[in-house]
Parts: C-alpha cells; structure tokens; sequence
C-alpha cells in the first residue's frame, strides 16, 4: 500500500521549482526544497524570494508553516514524494544536456523514502523516463520500491492571469497507482489536472507545446523582415489578418525568443526525431530562423547608423521578456554582443535586471546614437530619449 504524501522535497527553486514549492506548502504539506546556487539559496534562508513572481511575504508565510530550503541533497530522506524541476539546456551543439538533471536524480537515489513517489517537472524528450530516468534512479537507490510519473512543468514568469494553480497541470505515470498518486497530489492545489495514459504521450505533449510557439513566432519574425524590406507595418498587417474569427491565432515578431523553454524545447523534439529517422525540418529551420533574428537586428543597426565604430547604442530590455531578471537565451544579450563585436559602445537599460557580467542598468537618456527596443515594460518612460532614433524589435506592442 503506497505511503499517503505529507512530506515533499522539491529539487531546484527557480522559477518552476519555487513557485510549485510555496503551492504545495499552501496546501499543507511539509516542504523541503533543495538548492544548489548559494545567492538563490541565502536569499531563500532569509524569507526573501529571489523570483518575481512570489512575494517574500509568501514565502515567511510558507516557512512558518515548516518550508525549509537546504543545499544538502541528504536532507530528500524521510520524505514520501520527490519532484524535481531542474534546467535541462541545450549543449553547444544545440544537443539536449541532462547533466544536472540525472547528477541529482543519482544523488538523490541513496536517501530515497521506500516507497516514495518520484515526480520529474524538467523538459525531456521522449522515452527519456523510461529509458534514463528509471533505471538511473534504481540503481542509485540500490531498488525498485519506489513510484515514478511524469509531470511537465507550465510556468510562464510574470504572466499576470495564468499561474500553478489555474494552468492545467499533465500526469502520467509508470503504472495506475503512480498516476492516481501523482494526480491526487497535485489536485490539492491545482484547479485541473490531466492523467494520460503514458509517459511518452505527455513528453511529447510539452515538447509540441513549445514547438508550436517556436515555428510560429519565427514564421512572424521572417514575415517583419519581408515587411521592412516593403516598408508595410507588420504589426497593421497581423492586426488585420486576426480580424478573421477562425483559422488564425496571431503571432508578434521579436529579436527572437529567449527563456528557458521555446528556445530549447523544440530541439529535444527534433533531437528526438532526427534519432528515429524521421527529421521535422520546420522545428529546424525555425530554430536557425531564431539564431539569426539578432544578426538582422544588426543589419538594421548598420542601416540607420552607417558604420558602427564608437556609436552610442542604448539596448532597452536585457532580459528575455519584459517583467522577469531571466537572462537565458536573451535576444538582447545576443545582440549587444554583436553590436559591441562591430564596434559599438553599447549600454543597456532594464528595470528588473540590476546586474549583468559586472555592468549595471544606464538609465533613459538622450545621450545616444540609437535605441534598440528589445521589450520594454509598460512603464517605461520613454520620452527621456528625447529625439534619439529608435529601433523597434517588438512591434511596439506593452
């Protein structure tokens, strides 16, 4: 008979980990995270959140109701579920990288509860559970007694409608008894909640997920270029295509996407299909139409400027979207570098990101040859730019 869950240890207290942390604490049970990154880690001890999108206040609230934070792996031990939310890069071969992923699932399994439902949250392709994670798991246990399912995070920082408790969660499991654990233990403070019938069927789920975004945002992106080249304003043209009331979701060009999912999600699916024999060349070409998006970028900057050398650039927007300090994968960052490559003097203004490889936020100004709006809160004041020529990225879109 499976253990009822009350203690819960959460591996990783990002994004996805931390939010899921503060739910289940809600909810009621004792929760242990786990992590390794001593600035998230010391802030966590200090009731201070290091994410945007829970409060510090949720989180004193959360620890005096018995939430610890620990860098010890050892301290899993005791507990009757286990969940891990850790990142799963792309190596630099645009590979997947489950390196963190399966260096804490190996270290977990000697201090794995008898009986312990284990639940993995990262992004993977399919049969990576199966075929990876099981037996890793195992064998790092020294047995079997343990039940395992599969849950895909759905995290999307500063969305101000959609958040861990009203997005639809999936669940699947190895048998019927995982699935229903996993099912009932989620319900507790999720609003709906999905059970299918395989493991592989939700690893592909949240891949497409993704993919679908990816193919379809870079279509946009190459459809802006078109635009510009005809000097039609692409934003008046997505506009009046999505007058249609069927047929058409519309899609917003950027300078290509960033974060810790649509960027890297889509290649563990082509990752996937190139294995098998059967290649999805439109993920594959959407991923190189992203890469390049910052390039084009460039080549605007070259167009309105001339030569590059020693002109003052202001990036506005560091991070990957607008309301989060997440840097991963940002357009921005990408095209700073390259802005900085053909000799620019590029500063950046962002109001959540302070710091960035030693550098800190310049404030608006009109001190400045260009402008090159990456996203850009709501908030911003721009009229501190003055006449200063702006590139827009995003189709001028809050």
């Amino acid at each position: 008979m499976p253990t009822a869950i009350e203690r819960v240890a959460i591996v990783g207290q990002g994004y996805v980990g931390l939010p899921l942390a503060m739910a289940a604490s809600g909810a009621g049970y004792a929760v242990t995270g786990i992590e390794s990154d001593p600035v998230r880690l010391g802030a966590l001890q200090s009731d201070q959140s290091p994410i945007e999108d829970v409060v510090s206040e949720v989180i004193a609230k959360a620890a005096a109701n018995g939430y610890s934070v620990s860098s010890a792996i050892s301290d899993i031990a005791g507990c009757d579920a286990l969940i891990f939310c850790l990142p799963t890069p792309l190596d630099s071969n645009s590979k997947p990288d489950l390196t963190i992923l399966l260096g804490a699932i190996s270290q977990a399994g000697p201090h794995l509860k008898p009986g312990a439902l284990v639940i993995v949250e990262s992004t993977i392709q399919p049969g990576t559970m199966r075929d990876e994670i099981y037996p890793l798991l195992a064998k790092s246990a020294g047995h079997d007694n343990f039940e395992l399912a599969y849950s895909p995070e759905r995290i999307d920082p500063n969305n101000p409608k959609w958040n861990i408790t009203n997005t639809p969660k999936l669940v699947a499991g190895f048998n019927e008894s995982a699935t229903l654990r996993a099912e009932n233990f989620y319900k507790k403070f999720v609003s709906e909640v999905h059970a299918y019938s395989s493991i592989e069927v939700i690893e592909t789920a949240k891949l497409l997920e993704n993919a679908f975004r990816l193919v379809n945002i870079s279509f946009i992106n190459e459809l802006a270029i078109l635009c510009a080249k005809l000097g039609v304003d692409v934003m008046e043209v997505i506009s009046a295509a999505a007058t249609k009331p069927y047929g058409f979701m519309p899609f917003y060009p950027s300078a290509g996407v960033g974060g810790h999912c649509i960027p890297i999600d889509p290649m563990y699916l082509a990752n996937k299909a190139r294995e098998v024999g059967t290649p999805i060349r439109s993920i594959e070409l959407a991923h190189e139409i992203n890469e390049a998006m910052p390039n084009f970028y460039l080549a605007r900057a070259v167009e309105l400027l001339g030569n590059l050398s020693k002109k003052r650039i202001l990036i506005v927007g560091l991070a990957y979207k607008s309301g989060v300090a997440d840097v991963r994968e940002s357009a921005a960052e990408k095209l700073l570098l390259l802005l900085r490559k053909a000799g620019a003097a590029v500063s950046w203004h962002d109001e959540i990101v302070g710091t960035w490889n030693g550098e800190s936020s310049t404030p608006l100004s009109s001190e400045f040859d260009l402008v090159v709006l990456v996203n850009a809160d709501a908030k911003l004041d721009l009229a501190k730019l003055g006449s200063v020529p702006v590139l827009n990225t995003f189709g001028g879109r809050k």
